[in-house]
């Protein structure tokens, strides 16, 4: 097991890249963290630390760069992982939600095998920002019968009110900004 690793260990190595990818945006690059094996593995500790192995069935993870850190996170409690993508890059029969974007709308879907009815799910993403993707990923899960049991994020960006959301259930950042 890795040595113990802080928070502010984990927000020093998040680099901040301005007027990325367009001007205005202060983008939080992870490649950094990700590139170190222990605060890679202390981030999923973090991430983690309220369950155990066999008390959570999936760990859901969003596209992409949730994948990384829920993929981790389900390895490490012995659980399924499932990806929710755009829409039209899951091979199987899926179920879809639509959510709203700055300007028009976006699709995530989900298989529709992806959880049993019951599933207790961990929902996983490195970043919380505006709350759209988040909640329509909710939203899948719910859908399937699934019951979320927290949902955690490596970065939130607080000033973009993205909890609330998610406020009818519990939700957990390491990083906010």
């Amino acid at each position: 097991m890795p040595a113990t690793i802080t928070v502010a260990e984990i927000e020093s190595a998040i680099r901040n890249v301005p007027d990325f990818p367009k001007t205005g945006i202060q983008f939080k690059d992870i490649t950094p963290l990700l590139a170190d094996a222990r605060l890679f593995a202390g981030a999923i500790d973090l991430l983690t630390r309220n369950f155990t192995p066999g008390s959570v069935d999936a760990v859901v993870g969003i596209d992409a760069r949730g994948f990384i850190f829920a993929a981790a996170a389900a390895t490490k409690l012995k659980a399924g992982f499932v990806p929710v993508r755009k829409k039209g890059k899951l091979p199987y029969a899926t179920i879809e939600q639509d959510y709203a974007l700055e300007y028009g709308s976006a699709t995530v879907a989900m298989h529709t095998d992806a959880l049993k009815p019951g599933a207790r799910v961990l929902l996983i993403d490195d970043l919380l920002a505006t709350g759209g993707t988040s909640a329509a990923a909710v939203a899948l899960v719910q859908k399937l019968g699934g019951n979320i049991l927290e949902l955690g994020f490596l970065i939130e960006l607080k000033f973009l009110n993205g909890r609330e959301k998610l406020k009818h259930l519990p939700v957990r950042s390491l990083v906010v900004y």
